[in-house]
């Protein structure tokens, strides 16, 4: 019986996955490596994200408060002194951290060729953002990519290999949909954030509402906060706008700049109104500060 062109032979099949795989595996490498070496920098400046709880390890005294159970008393420390001392200890079962990046295709910007795109920057941060966390003894997921939190390199493993599966390479959507999550896990977007306000604010809200707790990291390209070009541009829409045709662009660039701080205002007002963190961080920059100020926001809910 004659095979349908449609049809595959195995050998066919075998040299597609064949070459997914190389696919897959050229591009995690240098991701990963980077990746860990930007955690590890981050993680010689800072400690561990402390919290009260249930832990044997023990963090600090602090005075008997009404309501306090009376095997929280440390009669050795208070016997020393007249008022009476409880003993916390640190917390340490581990919670889930939801991460997610923007792949739409406006994360493919980039104003010069020795810039990272806003996409390889966001991959970046969220994969070394995952090394912090499992080092941390945190359980850590993807958003919406189906697979349960993990905690250690088998959380990181999967993760990256999620991240650099050609099949997922890139969505149209520049935000996440919002999904039952486990209450009082937190999670990290990553993206441009350049959406309506209205729509950012139905996904913090949706997220707000389940008892998440989060933080928006905005990645912007320079050009994207300066503007610096002169004279006649075509500007190119990358996501099925309308392409702009500028005759004189120092002619908008105040009106531009006033427009992306309104932006950046109401994301800051509507991450303060949640109880969740803003930041925005420039691809010519490095990617260890944007790290550190996202580990010292989340160390600041842990507490």
């Amino acid at each position: 019986m004659p095979r349908s062109p449609q049809q595959k032979t195995p050998a066919a099949t075998t040299l597609l996955a064949r070459h997914r795989a190389e696919e897959l595996a050229s591009a995690l490498p240098p991701l990963l490596v980077a990746a860990e070496r930007v955690a590890a920098t981050v993680a010689q400046g800072v400690h561990g994200r402390r919290r009260v709880g249930l832990g044997e390890t023990f963090w600090q005294f602090r005075r008997y408060q009404p309501g306090d159970a009376p095997s929280m008393i440390d009669w050795r420390q208070s016997a020393k002194t007249q008022p009476v001392y409880v003993r916390e200890n640190e917390w340490e079962a581990a919670q889930s951290v939801w991460l997610w990046r923007d792949r739409s295709p406006s994360m493919d910007f980039r104003s010069a060729a020795g810039l990272p795109t806003k996409r390889e920057r966001a991959d970046l941060l969220t994969l070394a953002t995952a090394v912090l966390l499992a080092r941390g003894g945190e359980r850590v997921a993807l958003l919406n990519s189906g697979v349960r939190p993990d905690h250690g390199k088998t959380a990181i493993d999967r993760i990256a290999r999620l991240m650099t599966d050609p099949r997922a390479a890139a969505s149209p959507d520049p935000l996440p949909r919002v999904e039952p999550l486990p209450r009082h896990a937190q999670t990290v977007l990553f993206g441009d954030l350049l959406s309506p306000l209205v729509e950012i604010h139905a996904t913090v809200a949706g997220l707000t509402g389940r008892g998440l707790r989060g933080h928006l990291v905005q990645i912007l390209d320079p050009a994207e906060e300066t503007l610096p070009y002169d004279g006649r541009v075509d500007f190119h829409g990358m996501e099925g706008e309308q392409n702009l045709l500028v005759p004189r662009v120092e002619a908008v660039r105040e009106a531009y700049r006033e427009r992306l701080k309104a932006q950046q205002d109401g994301l800051a007002a509507l991450a303060r109104t949640a109880g969740w963190s803003f930041a925005v961080h420039r691809t010519d920059r490095s990617p260890q500060s944007a790290l550190l100020t996202l580990w010292g926001a989340m160390a600041m809910e842990a507490v």
